[in-house]
Order: C-alpha cells, then structure tokens, then sequence
C-alpha cells in the first residue's frame, strides 16, 4: 500500500494529472464525513479524479486500500460511497481489462477480498437501499463477478419492483 505521506502520489495519475492531492482526500474519510449532498467533500473530489465517466488511473488502485482501510475503522459507520467507490472502480478495470500497475496489484486485491465481510458489518435492518445496493456490488465486484455487480449499481431504487417484475414474467 503506498502511505499516504509517500511522495509516490506525485507519480501517480488520476483524472486530472498528479494524485498528489489524493492523500488529504482519503485521510478526512477516517472520520466517516457526511454525503448527504452530491457536492459533498472529499467524495465529490475523490469520485472525479479516480472514476471520472468511468475512467480508472493508476491512482484510483493505490486509493482503494486507503478507502477500505478507512471503512475497517468502523463498518457501521458507513455510507453508500465507501461501497460503491471500490466498486465502480474494479467494474471499469474488469470490464476495460485494465492492467493494474504491479506494485499495485497485491494490495489492491487485497483490499477487495476485505468488502464481502466489511458488507455484512456494514448493512443492517433499516439501512438504506442504497447503502444495501452499493455493498452487495462490492462483494460481487471483488468476488469476480463484475456484471453482477454493475447490475446491483445501474438499476435505479425506484426501478427494483420493475426489474425483479420483468425477470418474472419474460
């Protein structure tokens, strides 16, 4: 995992050139910060430099220990971002075939393999749909299953009842 105080986020690239504003970015998620608006900082920031229209850099590998690090602290404490951030980014590397860089790679899909568990944790009677949706394509993106996973993402709270009628009835 490449520390947060590491000069390394120089070299690494998201969206817009150097990752070297990530670090800040991933250390306020420690303290579980508020999402209720879709400007919310640090996750507007962190959305748009690491899965930017489904773009994946680099630094969005090395961001993904950090994240799941952050949700570890307290699982329960979790919003539907700290789920569906690692999520978006293994569908667009699976999906696009996207090679990790090799120093990388471990701790990536180490960190992966921790979101099936840290989604149990996380979702809980009363928890929201999204919440729900987000952590079950966790599991699914990091077990493998990316086009599970995409799916749980792309459909709409609101469409659920449709889909699952549709499923039914074809």
């Amino acid at each position: 995992m490449v520390p947060l105080d590491s000069t390394d986020w120089t070299q690494l690239r998201h969206a817009y050139g150097s990752a070297e504003d990530i670090p800040a970015l991933l250390r306020q998620l420690r303290n579980f910060p508020d999402e209720s608006n879709p400007q919310s900082e640090p996750w507007f920031s962190l959305w748009s430099a690491l899965c930017h229209q489904g773009d994946v850099y680099p630094a969005s590998f090395a961001a993904v220990p950090h994240l799941v690090a952050a949700l570890q602290s307290d699982p329960t404490r979790a919003t539907f971002s700290y789920f569906l951030l690692p999520a978006c980014i293994e569908i667009a590397r699976g999906e696009r075939r996207i090679e990790i860089p090799s120093a990388l790679e471990a701790p990536y899909f180490d960190a992966l393999k921790l979101m099936p568990h840290l989604a149990a944790q996380a979702v809980s009677a009363g928890a929201s749909v999204e919440l729900c949706a987000s952590a079950l394509a966790a599991s699914a993106a990091a077990s493998g299953h990316v086009s599970l996973a995409a799916l749980l993402i792309d459909v709409e709270p609101g469409d659920i009842d449709a889909v699952r009628e549709w499923v039914l009835n074809r």
